[in-house]
């Protein structure tokens, strides 16, 4: 199974703080916009995203159809398959693609211990 680029989205207090803090750890914005409360930041192979109001909880995250880069890849899994297969093997979905939509969609799926598992696909 294919599920993409990954990072960690955390949802953090205060934007810009947070910002400034990853920047000391050597992190460079890599997309976003903080006038939006979020900011894509990466430290060599690394990404992070940092999401104000946007999520409870800090997320793992897939971006099917880009490399580590947020660059498109050409040829990738569409988020309707790996739904579809994750269904086929019993995992629960929180929250489900519309299969009969093209295009950018998502879900959400929980670990044994109730971590959350964003699977976002952009394109």
């Amino acid at each position: 199974m294919e599920l993409g680029a990954f990072s960690v989205s955390l949802s953090v207090k205060d934007i810009h703080r947070s910002k400034a803090f990853y920047e000391e750890l050597g992190f460079k914005t890599l997309g976003g916009d903080i006038n939006q409360n979020w900011l894509i930041m990466k430290n060599e192979h690394t990404v992070i995203g940092l999401f104000q109001g946007m999520f409870e909880k800090n997320l793992l995250t897939f971006n099917p159809g880009w490399n580590q880069n947020a660059e498109n890849l050409e040829d990738f899994t569409d988020i309707r398959e790996l739904q579809k297969e994750l269904k086929e093997k019993g995992v629960k979905l929180i929250q489900e693609a519309d299969e009969a939509t093209e295009g950018p969609a998502f879900i959400t799926i929980e670990d044994p211990d109730g971590n959350q598992i964003l699977i976002d696909q952009h394109r």
